[in-house]
């Protein structure tokens, strides 16, 4: 599990360093351990990416739940967290780059569009409380999850975050302010 876990860190930085263009070759040089080695944790580079997917969400969904469990945050607070979490570890990489795996790796893509669909739970959990608590008005919920999913997915569709030069927290944190404040109930 330790080793799995060495390259998939490995990995990840690499990915920083030269987007989807990294070979099995630089994640063994990053690591100091031979690319056969790699090859007896993951089968191929497609392999490795789509569990790099799974290892990026899960880590997500472990900050999620920090945020959940944490007792001095309000409602609004948790689902402003909630909506923008991106573990720490993360907040370097370049999500930007994304895009480019539609074309060059369509399983991985709906690998990525599959883990932005799922997991809401706690979301629409924390929206329904936040309605009952009348700190956000009343909303159709599949219409805020349907408008959150679009806009990751547009991140990752399109080069608008690599043509206007923003990073992917800076982008996801706007999305964020947009629908949380529209859905804030108004103080009069």
């Amino acid at each position: 599990m330790e080793l799995r876990e060495s390259i998939l860190q490995g990995t990840i930085r690499v990915f920083n360093q030269k987007g989807l263009k990294f070979t099995m070759d630089d994640i063994a040089n990053a690591l100091g351990i031979s690319k056969k080695t790699i090859y007896t944790v993951f089968q191929n580079k497609e392999e490795l990416f789509l569990d790099m997917v799974d290892y990026l969400f899960d880590n997500i969904k472990i900050s999620e739940r920090q945020v959940l469990e944490n007792p001095e945050l309000d409602t609004l607070t948790k689902l402003r967290r909630l909506l923008g979490v991106l573990p720490e570890t993360y907040q370097e990489i370049d999500f930007k780059q994304l895009y480019l795996l539609k074309d060059k790796y369509p399983k991985i893509y709906d690998q990525v569009e599959k883990r932005l669909e799922t997991g809401w739970e706690a979301t629409i959990a924390l929206l329904e409380q936040g309605m009952a608590e009348g700190v956000i008005r009343r909303i159709e919920i599949p219409i805020f999850k349907l408008m959150m999913e679009a806009a990751l997915e547009q991140f990752f569709q399109r080069d608008i975050l690599i043509r206007h030069q923003i990073s992917y927290q800076s982008a996801l944190d706007e999305v964020v302010s947009i629908l949380v404040d529209g859905i804030r109930a108004s103080v009069l």
